[in-house]
């Protein structure tokens, strides 16, 4: 089974997708344009995957005009799906620290918060604050490869230093929304830690 689960990238890409945004649902070829990859290559993988019970086809969304195309979803029930989803949650803490040691690279940073839709709150304005100073271009290009790994746009705030201490000082309701919620913390330099994964490795324990 394992060797059918990680037989090819496509795959791969396929299960970091259905497993990751569980409520999800998609269709065939959004997701072969969404990966970039042949038509016939995600169809195979997709039957794969549903044979074996890690996806399921359902109804499209209601209102959705094109409800009438087959849709996927992963299938919450299937016997390996927290061990699944456990391995890639823990291969996307890579791509974020990944992300973190590039972020440094272009700029100086002195804080870097992931929340939102890395920590499964969609009730959370933003995905990411970050407060430092980039060189715009080079954080455009990062920011799209790294959103390229999920499949999705990440809302983010950037706030220089002085910003970002200024609506501290005066208890900013915006700011405080995030600083006060569940989060993961990669880079923190204002209160002297690294790499930290603040709140949400606490809620696990």
């Amino acid at each position: 089974m394992l060797e059918q689960l990680f037989g090819s990238q496509t795959r791969v890409k396929l299960l970091h997708i259905f497993l990751i945004n569980s409520d999800e649902r998609y269709f065939v070829r959004e997701l072969t344009r969404d990966l970039e990859s042949q038509i016939n290559a995600v169809r195979r993988e997709l039957q794969n995957l549903e044979e074996i019970g890690v996806i399921k086809e359902v109804e499209g969304k209601e209102g959705n005009p094109k409800q009438n195309r087959k849709f996927y979803q992963a299938d919450t029930k299937f016997v390996l799906y927290s061990e699944l989803k456990s391995i890639l949650q823990k291969s996307q803490f890579l791509l974020e620290k990944k992300f973190a040691k590039a972020l440094q690279k272009i700029g100086r940073v002195y804080y870097l918060a992931l929340t939102g839709f890395f920590v499964g709150n969609k009730s959370l304005p933003i995905d990411m604050l970050i407060v430092g100073k980039l060189n715009k271009k080079k954080f455009e290009k990062l920011l799209k490869g790294f959103e390229r790994n999920f499949r999705r746009e990440i809302n983010y705030t950037l706030l220089d230093k002085e910003e970002f201490d200024y609506r501290r000082s005066v208890a900013d309701r915006f700011l405080y929304s995030i600083l006060d919620s569940e989060k993961i913390v990669m880079i923190d330099e204002i209160m002297n830690t690294f790499g930290q994964v603040a709140d949400k490795e606490e809620k696990n324990n």
